[in-house]
C-alpha cells in the first residue's frame, strides 16, 4: 500500500478532516483536498511524509512544519495563504489550510514567456504587500520564488510555503550550513555571510520582476555553483539594456531591489511597495503598456520552469493603487500533480468582482455541434424579398387599394417585381379583371369592410429579424433570432407577444428556440392574434448540493436522489466501489466528483462512491484466552468493547470467563461486546507451607493471588518456613475489600 492510501484509508484526519483526494505531493508532505466536518468548508490539508518521521531527523522536520503554521498565522494578508489549524495525527503532523483555485507564477510564466509592465507591476505589488505584513511581523520568508507565488482564479496573487520562514533575529542559512533555497533567487548575503533578511527576499523579488519582464532570469546555468558564483560576482543586468524603450524609472526600480549590496535596498517591502506605488504613479497608459518586443524575447525561450511547484496556495485581494489583473482567458487545467491541487474549476462561474473580469471560455465547439448549429440556421433563413410592416392611414374610398394605402407596401413591391420580370402583355387581362372586381366590390359598399375583415388589412405579417438570413425561394423561419433584438422590431409592428423560456443544449441563450407561429411573412390577426415565443436560457445548469456529503441531511441521506432532485443527468455510481465506513452511513456519500458546491452543466458526468455502513464480522473465540489477546483480536475487528471482572475458582486470573457474544456471530464494526475478565478465586483454603523453603513457599502463596511477608525475628540462616498466618486450612479472602491482595506472614529462621 503506498504512503497515501495509509494516509487516507481511514478517511478521516484528528476526527474532523474528511479526505476527499489527492491534490499534491512535496519533498516533505502530501496535500490533500478534504472536507471539514465542523464547519462544511473545503480546505487544504498537508501531512508530513511517514519516512521523515520516522526518520533520524525527526525533530528538524517537525518544527520547520510548526514553523510554517506559525509563520502564516501570524500574518493577517490577504496575500498570504491563511493557515487554519495544526495537529498530530497517527504520529504525523499536518497542516490545515485555505483551498484555492490557481496555478502557480512559474506555471504561469511557462505559459505566457513575457509580461506586459502593467501586469508584471500589479503582480510584485502584491507579492510586496503580503512581505510587507511578513516583515511588519518579524518573518522573514527566506524562499521567495515563482513556485510559492500563486495566481488564483481572479488573477490576485498570494504567497504560499513558510516552512523556511524564521525570526529576523535568528534568520541564518540553516543550523547546519546547508544552503536553503533556490539558487536563481538568493541574495549575495545569504551566500555568502549565512544571513537573511528583510532585504533578501526584496532581492528574489527584484529577480521575479526581471524575470517578468525579460522571459529569463538574470544568471542562468545548468551548474547552481555557477549561478551562485554570479550573483555574488556580478551585478544583475539593468532592464534599459535588455528591455529597449522601458520606462527608466522601472528599471530604477528593480536595480534597486536586485542591488548586491543589502544597504542600498529598501529597509523592507513595506518601503519597497511605497517606491513602487510612487513608480506606476508616473507612469502614463503608453509606459504601462510596455511589452519587450518580440525581437527581444530570444533570451526568454532558454527560461528554466522546471522547479517543483509549492504545496499549497490561496487567494488574495487587490490594491486599489496597483494596476488592475489581467483580463484574460483562463488557461486549461495542468496535469501536473501539484497544479492540479490549484486548477480553476472549468465550469465555474465568472467571479462577479469590480476590480477583476476574468473570461472564462465556452467549451471547444464539435464538429457535431456545429453541423447542428449549421443545420438549424439554415432550417429558419428562408429569404424574404420585401419588408413586412403594413401602413394603413384612411383615404378615399373611391380611390384603388394602392392609391389608397390599403395594399401593404410588401404586395406593390412583389407586383412591380412580378411585372417587370414576365411580359405584361400576359397578365394584362388578369389585372383588369381584379380591378373591375375590385370596382364594383367598392361601389357596392362592401370593399372597405371585406379589407379590413378578410383581406390584408385584417392581420400583420411576422417580421423577418435583422439577424437572420434568409436564402432565396425558401421558408425562413425566426428560430435562432436574437430575442431581445427582434421585440423591438415586434414592437414596431405592433405584435403581441407572449413570451415564454426554457433551457437548450442546442440554442445559445438569449436566441428564440420556438415560436408559433415561427415563420417569416405568417399571418397574425389584429384581433387577439398573438405571437408565441420561447426564449432559450441557455444550457441548464446545476449545482452538486452542499450538504451532500453530511450524512444526517435529508441531501447526504440519499445523495443520489439529491442529485437527480439537483439536476443532474449523468450520475455514475457503481456499487462495485462503495467501501465500509466506519463513520458514515449505510447509502451516504462518501466522496463526490465535481465537489459539493460545484455549479456546472447538468449533463456533466457525477461520480458518487457510497457507504456501505459498518462492515460485517465474525466474533472471535475468546473465552479462556488472556486478556491482551482477546483485547487484540476485538479491537482488530474495530468492535467496542467493555470489561468488567468476577470472581471465579475454575478460570484463572486475567483470562476471559465470558464474551456477551458467541464465537462466530455475525457483527459489525463498532458494535458493542461486553467481555468479563477472571479475577481469580474469591477465598482458597491456606495451603500449608511450614517446612518448606522461604522462596517455595513464597511462590506457592503468590500463585494464589497473595502478598507474601517474611519475618525473621531470630535472623535467617536456615531460609525455612517455621510458622505461618493464616494457618494451614484457613478460609482467606484472596483480595480485600479494598482491592488489595492478603497478606500472608511467614516467619523463617
Amino acid at each position: 500500500m503506498s504512503e497515501a492510501d495509509e494516509r487516507t484509508s481511514d478517511r478521516i484526519i484528528d476526527g474532523r478532516y474528511r479526505i476527499l483526494r489527492e491534490i499534491a505531493q512535496g519533498g516533505m508532505a502530501t496535500v490533500y483536498e478534504a472536507l471539514d466536518l465542523r464547519l462544511s468548508r473545503h480546505v487544504a490539508v498537508k501531512i508530513m511524509h511517514t519516512m521523515l518521521a520516522q526518520g533520524p531527523h525527526r525533530a528538524q522536520f517537525e518544527e520547520r512544519f510548526r514553523r510554517e503554521a506559525r509563520s502564516a498565522a501570524a500574518i493577517a494578508n490577504p496575500h498570504i495563504v491563511q493557515v487554519y489549524d495544526t495537529g498530530i495525527d497517527q504520529g504525523l503532523d499536518y497542516l490545515v489550510m485555505e483551498y484555492v483555485h490557481g496555478i502557480s507564477l512559474r506555471r504561469d510564466m511557462a505559459r505566457q514567456g513575457v509580461y506586459p509592465l502593467k501586469e508584471t507591476l500589479r503582480i510584485v505589488g502584491e507579492i510586496l504587500d503580503g512581505l510587507a505584513s511578513a516583515h511588519r511581523a518579524g518573518v522573514i520568508h527566506r524562499d521567495i520564488k515563482p513556485e510559492n507565488i500563486l495566481i488564483n482564479d481572479r488573477g490576485h496573487v498570494e504567497i504560499t510555503d513558510f516552512g523556511l520562514a524564521r525570526a529576523a533575529a535568528q534568520a541564518t542559512l540553516s543550523s547546519t550550513g546547508m544552503l536553503m533555497g533556490t539558487a536563481a533567487y538568493l541574495a549575495p548575503e545569504t551566500i555568502e555571510n549565512n544571513e537573511a533578511s528583510p532585504q533578501s527576499d526584496l532581492y528574489a523579488v527584484g529577480i521575479i520582476a526581471y524575470e517578468m519582464l525579460t522571459g529569463t532570469v538574470p544568471f542562468a546555468s545548468d551548474n547552481p555553483v555557477t549561478i551562485v558564483f554570479k550573483h555574488v560576482h556580478e551585478d544583475v543586468p539593468s532592464l534599459a539594456s535588455v528591455c529597449p524603450g522601458i520606462d527608466p524609472s522601472v528599471a530604477a526600480l528593480v536595480s534597486g531591489l536586485t542591488d548586491r549590496s543589502p544597504e542600498n535596498r529598501p529597509d523592507d517591502a513595506g518601503k519597497a511597495l511605497e517606491g513602487l506605488r510612487k513608480v506606476v504613479r508616473g507612469l502614463d497608459r503608453q509606459a504601462m503598456d510596455y511589452v519587450l518586443p518580440a525581437t527581444g524575447t530570444a533570451a526568454a525561450a532558454a527560461s528554466a520552469s522546471g522547479q517543483p511547484e509549492s504545496d499549497i496556495a490561496g487567494t488574495s485581494g487587490h490594491d486599489p493603487e496597483m494596476p488592475e489583473p489581467p483580463r484574460q482567458a483562463a488557461t486549461a487545467p495542468s496535469d501536473d500533480a501539484e497544479d492540479a491541487a490549484t486548477q480553476t474549476i472549468a465550469a465555474a462561474p465568472e467571479p462577479e468582482d469590480s476590480d477583476t473580469v476574468l473570461n472564462v471560455p465556452a467549451p471547444p465547439e464539435t464538429d457535431a455541434d456545429a453541423a447542428t448549429r449549421r443545420y438549424r440556421l439554415n432550417d429558419v433563413d428562408t429569404p424574404s424579398r420585401a419588408e413586412t410592416t403594413t401602413v394603413l392611414q384612411p383615404q378615399d374610398p373611391t380611390a384603388s387599394p394602392a392609391d389608397a394605402g390599403l395594399v401593404p407596401a410588401s404586395a406593390q413591391t412583389m407586383q412591380q417585381g412580378a411585372e417587370t420580370a414576365k411580359p405584361k402583355h400576359r397578365h394584362r387581362g388578369l389585372i383588369i379583371a381584379l380591378v373591375v372586381l375590385l370596382v364594383l366590390a367598392l361601389a357596392g359598399g362592401g370593399g372597405g369592410a371585406w379589407w379590413y375583415y378578410l383581406g390584408p388589412g385584417s392581420y400583420i405579417a411576422l417580421p423577418k429579424p435583422d439577424d437572420i438570413s434568409c436564402p432565396e425561394n425558401q421558408e425562413c423561419r425566426v428560430i435562432g433570432a436574437d430575442y431581445s433584438k427582434y421585440t423591438s422590431t415586434l414592437k414596431v409592428a405592433g405584435i403581441d407577444v407572449h413570451t415564454g423560456y426554457d433551457f437548450s443544449d442546442q440554442v445559445p441563450k438569449g436566441a428564440i428556440m420556438a415560436a408559433d407561429p415561427d415563420t417569416v411573412g405568417a399571418h397574425i390577426s389584429k384581433r387577439g392574434g398573438s405571437l408565441s415565443l420561447t426564449v432559450s436560457k441557455g444550457i441548464r445548469q446545476a449545482t452538486v448540493p452542499k450538504d451532500i456529503l453530511t450524512p444526517d441531511t435529508s441531501n447526504g441521506k440519499d445523495p443520489v436522489q439529491a442529485l437527480k432532485a439537483a439536476g443532474f443527468d449523468k450520475i455514475d455510481h457503481d456499487s462495485s466501489k462503495d467501501q465500509y465506513s466506519m463513520d458514515i452511513p449505510e447509502g451516504a456519500a462518501i466522496s463526490v466528483e465535481p465537489a459539493p458546491g460545484t455549479r456546472t452543466r447538468h449533463d456533466t458526468k457525477v461520480s458518487l462512491v457510497l457507504s456501505k455502513g459498518r462492515m460485517p464480522v465474525a466474533m472471535p473465540d475468546i473465552i479462556g484466552k488472556a486478556r491482551d489477546d482477546a483485547k487484540a483480536a476485538l479491537e482488530a475487528l474495530r468492535l467496542k468493547v467493555n470489561y468488567s471482572e468476577d470472581w471465579s475458582d475454575t478460570v484463572p486470573r486475567n483470562q476471559v470467563i465470558s464474551a456477551s457474544h458467541q464465537a462466530q456471530k455475525q457483527l459489525h464494526w463498532g458494535d458493542a461486546v461486553n467481555v468479563v475478565i477472571s479475577k481469580g478465586p474469591q477465598f482458597i483454603s491456606m495451603p500449608d507451607v511450614k517446612g518448606k523453603s522461604q522462596d517455595e513457599a513464597t511462590q506457592i502463596l503468590q500463585g494464589y493471588g497473595l502478598k507474601v511477608n517474611i519475618s525473621a525475628p531470630l535472623g535467617n540462616l536456615t531460609h525455612t518456613v517455621r510458622i505461618q498466618d493464616p494457618n494451614p486450612g484457613t478460609q482467606v479472602k484472596v483480595v480485600n475489600d479494598d482491592g488489595s491482595p492478603a497478606v500472608v506472614t511467614l516467619t523463617v529462621v
